[in-house]
């Protein structure tokens, strides 16, 4: 074969060889990517199945009454308004029943702003006093009367708190309150076998921001 024949089969086969490389360098990536997208969707599969075999949290009803050196009672049923009822002596939104209380008492409920957007129906708090709620989960309340916090756990002891008006069990702590009031913890047969109450009184010292 002439030489410059073979120079251009050797041009021509150069060529070739870098087309087939160039092929395989193109297709590469292809299949990278394609892996690429499949491992997000196999992890988002994976959260989503971790997040629904993950039970959500159960909410905690609350429930306070402040028995007031005023001679009303107000029942509430929302730990921001209770708190800011013990500071400020003071409640945005409220319902009153004169002369309701067992005694002969003013009722003043403390209402949450999304229960003032419909005042014919019962706010949280009326349902409680009045004893149309039944809390079905965690529950914590408390009383604040004659300079004390009665501190309950569940919702059987503070109904029988409500019905006696007195608690069987309880556990003590002197001058452990915010501004140095006695906290007197409810106890029934079962936790008074436990001793302190730790959880309650971690409860009590979170929400009331008690280091």
């Amino acid at each position: 074969m002439p030489a410059n024949l073979r120079t251009l089969s050797a041009a021509v086969a150069s060529v070739l060889a870098l087309g087939v490389m160039g092929g395989c360098a193109t297709q590469a990536p292809a299949k990278s990517e394609a892996k690429a997208e499949a491992k997000p969707a196999a992890a988002d599969q994976a959260a989503q199945s971790a997040a629904a075999a993950t039970p959500a949290a159960a909410v905690t009803d609350n429930y306070f009454l402040v028995f007031h050196e005023n001679g009303r009672i107000y029942p509430i049923a929302d730990a921001r308004n209770y708190l800011e009822f013990l500071h400020n002596n003071e409640l945005i939104y409220t319902r009153t029943r004169i002369g309701a209380g067992p005694e002969g008492e003013t009722l003043v409920f403390g209402i949450e702003k999304k229960e003032a957007n419909d005042l014919n129906k019962p706010a949280r708090a009326e349902l409680f006093y009045d004893g149309k709620f039944e809390p079905a989960g965690p529950f914590y309340g408390e009383v604040m009367r004659d300079g004390r916090f009665y501190v309950f756990g569940e919702w059987k002891d503070f109904k029988d708190y409500l019905a006696h008006k007195e608690i069987t069990y309880t556990f003590a702590e002197i001058g452990t309150g915010p501004k140095g009031e006695t906290v007197i913890y409810a106890l029934n047969k079962n936790s008074v076998k436990e001793g302190r109450p730790a959880r309650l009184v971690e409860q009590f010292k979170t929400l009331h921001k008690i280091n």
